[in-house]
C-alpha cells in the first residue's frame, strides 16, 4: 500500500526530528562521497531487489530533486502562495534513464547544487522563510518546511545507500 502524502510527510520530517536541517543539508555530499568511496560502476549499479533503486539511480534521483527543491524555493520566495507542482520521480528515473547514468558524476552534480541551494538560503531575508507555496498533493509548503523535507529527504536516501553498501559488502564475503 503506498503510503499517503501526509504519511510521507511524517516519515520523512521524522528523519531529522532535533537535528538542524541545514547543518544535515550541507553534511549530506560528503556523507554521500564516503559512502560510495571505492565503489565500482557495476556495484554503483547493483539493485538490492526488483523493483529497487540501484546507489546510481539514488544519486540521480538525489541531483535531479535538487533541481527541483531549487526551483520551488526560490519561486516561493518571490511570489508567496504561489502552487507548487509534484513531479514523479518514477517516471523521471524512466526517462532520464537513472540506472545509465555516471554515478559519480550525478553525486558531484548534486554537490554543486546543493552549494547554490545553501548559498541561496543564507542570503535569503529571514521573514522569507515563512512565504510558502500550494502544493498540489501536500499542501502549504514554507521554505522553512521544504528545507526540514529536503534534509530528512537526504536523511532517509542516505540510509538507502548505507543499507546497500551492507548488502554489496556481505556479497564479496
Amino acid at each position: 500500500m503506498q503510503e499517503t502524502a501526509q504519511q510521507y510527510i511524517q516519515r520523512i520530517l521524522g528523519n531529522v526530528e532535533g537535528q538542524d536541517a541545514i547543518k544535515v543539508q550541507k553534511a549530506t555530499p560528503g556523507t554521500l562521497k564516503k559512502l560510495v568511496r571505492g565503489l565500482n560502476p557495476k556495484q554503483l549499479k547493483w539493485k538490492p531487489e526488483p523493483g529497487k533503486w540501484s546507489i546510481a539511480e539514488i544519486l540521480a534521483h538525489l541531483a535531479d530533486a535538487e533541481i527541483v527543491g531549487s526551483w520551488r524555493m526560490r519561486l516561493i520566495a518571490g511570489a508567496s502562495g504561489t502552487a507548487v507542482q509534484p513531479f514523479d520521480q518514477d517516471v523521471w528515473a524512466s526517462l532520464f534513464q537513472y540506472g545509465k547514468r555516471d554515478a559519480k558524476q550525478s553525486l558531484e552534480v548534486f554537490r554543486i547544487l546543493r552549494e547554490n541551494n545553501l548559498a541561496m538560503l543564507k542570503a535569503l531575508p529571514r521573514e522569507s522563510w515563512d512565504n510558502f507555496g500550494m502544493h498540489a498533493e501536500r499542501g502549504k509548503e514554507t521554505i522553512t518546511h521544504i528545507v526540514r523535507m529536503f534534509a530528512g529527504h537526504d536523511t532517509n536516501h542516505v540510509k538507502q545507500i548505507e543499507g546497500i553498501t551492507a548488502q554489496l559488502k556481505k556479497k564479496r564475503k
